[in-house]
């Protein structure tokens, strides 16, 4: 890895770690079922970090590795359809083992950014990644398009969970 990326890595993992401090707590779901929920997942929005920006075909795919840890990939082209493509690999860690709705996800050693599963629909098709700070959010689902009355309900729920939705932008899929 460039030099570059490795500053830029890390600066995103400062910023990401340190702005998980002070904001009231934000709801999640009671319980995750750790193998249905793994799997590929398309990002149908959100509000996006710097390295998201103009990402199209967004996709997150999580595996559940051995040793408890959801080995994850983050792919996406950047700034068009046919653009470059994008690979990250972070890792995600359980930190709430009772509900498994509350990961620590790992870009850079020693740095894990807040990931809280805050909607998760009973067929597991769509769900929702907040974070306290309601910086940034993932509506993501396993299909590249949801209907239009889920996108507008799950809006609808990010308002009420203090979100400002007006920051969240629809990510383009072609797939």
């Amino acid at each position: 890895m460039r030099f570059s990326n490795v500053l830029t890595w890390l600066l995103l993992c400062f910023m990401i770690q340190s702005c998980t401090m002070a904001a009231k707590p934000i709801h999640t779901v009671k319980s995750v079922d750790l193998e249905r929920f793994m799997g590929d997942w398309y990002v149908i929005a959100n509000i996006p970090t710097f390295i998201e920006k103009g990402a199209h075909n967004a996709v997150e795919s999580y595996h559940l590795a051995e040793d408890g840890t959801i080995e994850t990939t983050f792919t996406f082209n950047k700034d068009a359809s046919d653009g470059p493509l994008k690979v990250y690999t972070p890792r995600g860690f359980l930190q709430d083992k009772s509900s498994n709705a509350v990961w620590g996800m790992q870009f850079i050693w020693p740095f894990k950014a807040e990931y809280r599963i805050i909607y998760l629909d009973e067929n597991y098709t769509q769900t929702v990644i907040g974070r306290t700070k309601r910086d940034y959010v993932w509506i993501m689902a396993r299909t590249p398009k949801i209907p239009d009355t889920d996108y507008a309900r799950i809006l609808d729920f990010l308002e009420s969970e203090g979100y400002d939705i007006q920051k969240i932008k629809k990510v383009p899929q072609s797939g």
